[in-house]
Parts: C-alpha cells; sequence; structure tokens
C-alpha cells in the first residue's frame, strides 16, 4: 500500500527536490534493476533501411514483441527440430552400443509430427501442406475427418470465395455449404459420395475375401498344432489403411493424401467417422452390414511411431482432437523435444484446444528440457510464412541431408 512505500535515499537524486512527495517519488521515479547483459532489444522491421522483402521482415520478427516475436521462435524452433541428429547428443555408458557410432548417430533425425485441422484442407493452406508432404519433409500426419474428404473433394471440384457475413438461410435455400468465408456447393459432396461408395464395396469385398483366407489359414494351423509357430495375422482396415487406399485411388498430384500414399507417410484419423465419410459408412451399413474399421490398430500405430524415435517434433495447425492424439501420442515417450503451436484457443476454459505448451509439460506430452512455441493467430496468416522461413528454403539441401537418415535405428540400412 501507499503507507507501505519506503522513503528515498538522503543522496537519492529524487531527494534533493523538495517539492516532490517522497513517497510519490518513490512510488513513480524509483530506482531499476539493471537488464541482464544480452537481453536483446526490441526493434521492429525498418522499411526505409531494411528493405522490403519477405526474409527481411521474418528476421525481424524476434525482436518485434508480442506474437511477432512468438512467430520468429515457432520458425527457430522448427529449424532446430530439422537439423537435430543424434550426434548433438553424447553418448554415455549404459546407452545402447549400437548408437555409439558417431557415423550411425549423424543418420539418425527427429521424426516430425504434423497436425492440422480440417479447415486447413478446406482453405488454401491446403496448397501449403501438399508441398510439405510432397516433397517427405514431415513424417506422420495427424487431421479430422475433413481433412480427409476436402481433400478429396477438391480433386473433383472447386472451393469458392464467399463472406462470412452470407445469410446461412439463404444459402441454405441454394444447396450451398458456408465455411467461413468459403462456400462449397452440395454437388461437391455428391461427387464425393459417387465416387467413394463403390470403392467402400470394393474395400469390403476385399476384407471379406482376406477373412475367408485368413480363416482357412488359421484352421490349417490349429490343426498342425505348431504352438512354437506365429498364428496368422488377421487382415483389418483401419482408418489409416483406407485412407491410404483414398490416396492411391484419387490419383491425383494436387492431393496432400496422394502424396501421403506415394512417399509412404502415415495419415492418423481416429475421427474418421466424423464427416462425410462417415455418412457414406452409415448408409453402406444399411445396404450392406460387416464392413470394419479398427482405431485399435492405429492408435497402436501411431504411439510406436512416438516411441520409436529418438527425437520428434509436433508442429500443430488448431486444436481439439488433433491437438490432444499427437501430444498424447508423444506421452508414450515422456513427451516431444520440439514443439510449435498455432492456433487462437485460449486456457481460460480449461480446454484442450487452449492449453498452452506448458499445460502439455506438466503431463509429460513435451519434455521439460523442451522450449516449446505457442503462435496465437490463425494459421492460414501465419503458417506459410513459417514454411517460407524453414522448408522451403532447402528443399533440395533437405532431400539430399536426410538420404540415408532414419529416425529410429532398426530402421537403419546395414
Amino acid at each position: 500500500t501507499i503507507l507501505e512505500a519506503k522513503p528515498l535515499d538522503v543522496d537519492s537524486a529524487v531527494s534533493a527536490k523538495p517539492h516532490i512527495p517522497s513517497v510519490s517519488a518513490s512510488a513513480v521515479l524509483g530506482e531499476s534493476a539493471s537488464m541482464p547483459k544480452g537481453t536483446p532489444l526490441c526493434r521492429g522491421h525498418d522499411f526505409s533501411k531494411d528493405g522490403n522483402d519477405v526474409d527481411s521482415i521474418m528476421q525481424s520478427l524476434l525482436t518485434t514483441g508480442f506474437q511477432a516475436t512468438n512467430l520468429g521462435k515457432a520458425v527457430d524452433q522448427i529449424r532446430q527440430m530439422r537439423s537435430w541428429r543424434l550426434s548433438q547428443v553424447e553418448w554415455k555408458e549404459g546407452d545402447d552400443p549400437a548408437l555409439q557410432p558417431l557415423g550411425v548417430r549423424n543418420r539418425i533425425r527427429a521424426r516430425i509430427f504434423f497436425a492440422y485441422t480440417s479447415n486447413q484442407i478446406s482453405s488454401g493452406q491446403r496448397e501449403v501442406i501438399r508441398f510439405l508432404v510432397q516433397n517427405k519433409m514431415v513424417d506422420v500426419l495427424i487431421t479430422t475427418a475433413g481433412g480427409i474428404e476436402e481433400d478429396i473433394i477438391k480433386c473433383f471440384e472447386p472451393t469458392f470465395m464467399g463472406d462470412f457475413k452470407l445469410s446461412g438461410r439463404e444459402l441454405r435455400k441454394k444447396g450451398i455449404n458456408r465455411i467461413g468465408n468459403l462456400l462449397v456447393p452440395n454437388k461437391n459432396y455428391c461427387d464425393f459420395e459417387d465416387w467413394v461408395s463403390p470403392l467402400i464395396e470394393k474395400m469390403h469385398d476385399e476384407q471379406d475375401e482376406k477373412l475367408e483366407q485368413w480363416a482357412k489359414d488359421y484352421l490349417e494351423y490349429r490343426n498342425d498344432g505348431n504352438d512354437e509357430s506365429s498364428p496368422p495375422t488377421k487382415f483389418v482396415w483401419t482408418p489409416s489403411k483406407f485412407i491410404e487406399r483414398l490416396g492411391k485411388e484419387i490419383n491425383h498430384e494436387d492431393s496432400v493424401l496422394y502424396w501421403a500414399a506415394k512417399n509412404q507417410i502415415p495419415v492418423l484419423c481416429p475421427a474418421l467417422t466424423d464427416g462425410s465419410v462417415g455418412d457414406m459408412l452409415y448408409f453402406h451399413s444399411y445396404k450392406r452390414p460387416g464392413f470394419v474399421l479398427d482405431i485399435g490398430e492405429d492408435i497402436r500405430r501411431i504411439n510406436d511411431l512416438a516411441v520409436q524415435s529418438h527425437a520428434t517434433g509436433m508442429i500443430i495447425l488448431g486444436g481439439g482432437l488433433v491437438k490432444h492424439h499427437t501430444c498424447n501420442a508423444n506421452l508414450m515417450r515422456n513427451g516431444a523435444d520440439f514443439s510449435v503451436y498455432v492456433n487462437t484457443g485460449q486456457e481460460f476454459d480449461g480446454s484442450d484446444s487452449g492449453a498452452s505448451p506448458d499445460e502439455a509439460i506438466s503431463w509429460g506430452k513435451i519434455r521439460i528440457t523442451a522450449q516449446p512455441v505457442k503462435v496465437c493467430a490463425d494459421a492460414t496468416m501465419v503458417f506459410p510464412f513459417i514454411v517460407s522461413q524453414t522448408f522451403a528454403k532447402d528443399v533440395e539441401a533437405w532431400k539430399e541431408s536426410t538420404k540415408d537418415c532414419v529416425c529410429w535405428i532398426d530402421d537403419l540400412d546395414e
């Protein structure tokens, strides 16, 4: 309180001015501690001196302040996750002897988990994401049902620009769906249904054929009575297998899923049924019950990808399911080493979408030694700039430097 404010020292320059009450002088003009040596100075981009190109503007963000600084930190964090090699960590007694040779350690890099919500594919961010997948710059994709179907739908029909304020009632009468300020005619989903329904039928046929063969093999295995051999593996479709098939069947170079299938990058979507694909599966179940998608096998797949990594990085655009699913997989290895969140969620409601990286550290989803970054912004505005300063800077150099690299020692060629 003001009554507890201590008077200034007698030798203070301010005390020599009797017209200033000492209690006010103490409160307003008190001495400040000196800043630690090397503390960055706040300075933004000076267009009169620093030029007008994107690179120079982006370089100034670190010292601009607020979310500009966090954006600059996100760029640095992604650069670190991409450049990480096990050789940066000293081998110590008790570590796997197979990891001791420097040549081996130089060939082990971080596995990058890239998660995004469906609106990123609905928007023009799809082209940015496709660039990353096409050039094999990320290792695992995690998205929602809309992130799957919107990618396929755009191979048939375009999404149009609209306005946030267009009347929902009027759009409904015209059979046009609004996603923010984007417009998607119902026809687009009809075309998707016409394409995916026969494919589900075909996949159902394949499931039944493989199950019939499995039943014969299993019966033979039981009759042989050989307890030492492993029983035949039962085939089952999973969301990630289903998605890979979509990517192969669409065979369209604009598609993220096409490139994911081509480059053998797994796409995990535990809520695949929460959208148009789910509608098609619902309709199919009345026509022909029995088609199975096993999410249990996929949770094993994503968790193993995290556990079987010597370091991991997470880039998460948006919140909700994709954010938690990615973070929870990394919990299985005691947390990710590098993390970048880009979303507009806030902590006050206790939601996982708004949870900060520090909250994730408390759960073990991000390592306590990590320096994670959250950028509070619309990802469609900032992520293209992040890519321009990271992934897009060194496409060919990245391919050359990682061609002999793996993320797990067991995947290393002899």
